[in-house]
């Protein structure tokens, strides 16, 4: 929500702009055809009637018993230009720049067959110039400031209603995750018992083989109700960051390598934990940082045949934590690198599909952090977790001690 208020800021901001800039633009090139316009016409005339004694405000005409006036500009008349024209009598007009400012040159022979050479002073125009440019600058930082009042209040009032379907869709989905969890454990665990009883009584195979699917099937249930309730809570629940404190992620990566120990060993596979033996800590929610190593290592054993081998490294890269899934399995497409923590998107023959991925990146993007995926088809894959490193929490001050008192 967020980036959407802070896009139609950015593009309300850009339109106006952009309308500023073409306006300002529009009128700043009027302005000056006119201006020059004007001026070309005043210097034809000066130069072809005008009175070489008496000219024109701004404007100094040379020919031949002319005095030049006592606030003539240095450096005229041009004696290229009145030269040229004495020679062919074409008119001859050129802009020349000096002493700070422009002038309008226009040289040509009169009727009579003198060469005069008309001379304008372009300041007055150029300062009228300026200051159009100043307007426009002030018009836009006005329309600038508007722009982000504007975008503001046009983002809270577009978004709102979405803000409000989309925290009622994750209430209702923390809601209902939160009521079925109870009823789903509960026949989790009842088909426990009902497996374990069909084993010990030797019932047909087909009974148990059926009672083991439907324990797996629940279980994935249960997961998938933890992945929807832990999602919405990371989501639509800001104070969970009060429940944040630095967590040792290289302790909680091993523990969760433990946990997993009887997994990996039934299914044939090695899990080494490479990494410092001091801790690294980051700032988090243990549980869902837990999740989310989980999810990885569930991930990693999943795409892994018997005999393969799942590398855990852990390190400190510039400031930050570095934790290293990396498998020897079925690997995956590179172009499907990005789309696998899409949620329930279903890749080529590695089947990297459901909750899991999406819901690490979820977490570990609500931690400040990344997550990147690499791999080849048949060789493998490597899932990268990069959070900002932080301080190990301060030890509690001890108690001042109690001393007995008399009565």
């Amino acid at each position: 929500m967020r980036r959407a208020r802070l896009r139609i800021s950015l593009i309300t901001g850009a339109i106006i702009t952009l309308l500023v800039t073409v306006v300002g633009g529009v009128a700043l090139t009027v302005m000056t055809r006119a201006q020059n316009g004007q001026v070309w016409r005043e210097l034809r005339y000066g130069a072809a009637r005008g009175n070489l004694s008496d000219p024109p405000v701004c404007t100094w005409l040379y020919g031949p018993g002319a005095t030049p006036l006592a606030n003539a500009p240095a450096g005229f008349p041009v004696r290229a230009d009145l030269d040229r024209v004495g020679r062919t009598h074409e008119a001859v007009e050129r802009t020349v720049r000096r002493d700070g400012t422009v002038y309008l040159v226009r040289t040509q022979a009169r009727a009579g067959g003198a060469v005069v050479q008309a001379v304008f002073d372009m300041r007055f125009q150029l300062a009228d110039r300026r200051y159009l440019w100043l307007a426009l600058g002030a018009a836009e930082v006005v329309g600038l400031a508007a722009a982000a009042v504007t975008g503001a209040f046009l983002g809270r009032r577009a978004v709102a209603p979405l803000a409000e379907a989309l925290t009622r869709q994750r209430r209702f989905v923390a809601d209902a995750s939160h009521e079925l969890r109870t009823p789903i454990t509960h026949v989790y665990t009842r088909t426990q018992v009902l497996a374990r009883q069909a084993a010990a009584e030797n019932l047909p195979a087909r009974h148990r083989d059926g009672l083991t699917r439907l324990v797996g099937s629940v279980g994935r249930l249960g997961e998938v109700l933890d992945d929807l309730l832990l999602s919405a809570s990371l989501s639509a629940d800001p104070a969970r960051r009060a429940e944040r404190r630095p967590v040792d992620l290289a302790a909680l990566a091993r523990s969760v390598v433990a946990e997993e120990a009887d997994r990996t060993r039934d299914g044939g596979l090695s899990v080494v934990v490479n990494g410092p033996r001091h801790p690294l800590f980051v700032d988090g929610i243990e549980s869902a940082l837990r999740r989310a190593v989980g999810e990885l290592l569930a991930n990693a054993i999943g795409h892994t045949p018997a005999g393969g081998r799942i590398e855990v490294a852990l390190a400190r890269v510039r400031g930050a934590v570095e934790l290293t899934v990396a498998d020897t399995g079925s690997g995956f497409d590179p172009a499907e690198a990005e789309r696998l923590f899409e949620r329930f998107h279903r890749g080529g023959e590695g089947g990297r599909y459901g909750l899991g991925l999406a819901l690490l990146r979820e977490v570990v993007t609500h931690h400040g952090g990344t997550v990147a995926a690499t791999g080849r088809p048949g060789r493998g894959a490597r899932f990268t977790i990069r959070l900002p490193e932080c301080a190990p929490a301060a030890a509690p001050a001890p108690e001042p001690p109690v001393r007995a008192g008399h009565p």
